[in-house]
């Protein structure tokens, strides 16, 4: 086991909305450390929010963040030969990354041209509350609330 915590890294705010949580998604988005590409990438997709949008494109970003963020998950659990899916509240920080995770795993795999585009409409339908990375926020708490049974389980 370690000695020590290791000391949360701190994340620079982005150069446009003053942000660490825009930094940490677009760190996120990166693929083989072009940042600059995928800031690129962040930015078209949030003109287009803004253009299409009434509020400011961040404010519509985080509600969509929001939106997509799950409170509880299943972690599996062997207990006495059997396996049990256990529902567990999660971490306010964990929460964030996996709804970030979700919303660019979701983007990705949309129809469409261009990742910009793609990203674009992830964003607006979660801002909505609707769209495939919410659905599996919903689904997720599905799965939480039919494993409630087993709720005991989780401080042993």
């Amino acid at each position: 086991m370690r000695k020590h915590k290791p000391k949360p890294r701190t994340i620079e705010p982005d150069p446009r909305y003053n942000d660490a949580v825009v930094t940490r998604f677009v760190n996120m988005m990166m693929y083989d450390g072009k940042k600059s590409t995928a800031f690129g990438v962040f930015y078209d997709a949030m003109d287009l929010v803004e253009s299409k949008s009434d509020e400011p494109a961040i404010e519509v970003f985080q509600k969509a963040l929001r939106n997509v963020m799950p409170a509880v998950e299943v972690r599996s659990r062997r207990i006495g030969g059997a396996t049990f899916q256990i529902p567990t509240e999660i971490r306010p920080d964990r929460r964030m990354s996996i709804a970030m995770k979700w919303m660019i795993k979701y983007s990705r795999a949309r129809s469409g041209k261009g990742y910009a585009n793609k990203l674009f409409a992830e964003i607006m339908a979660a801002a909505k509350g609707e769209g495939a990375a919410v659905k599996k926020r919903e689904d997720t708490h599905r799965m939480a609330e039919s494993n409630r049974a087993f709720a005991h389980f989780a401080n042993r």
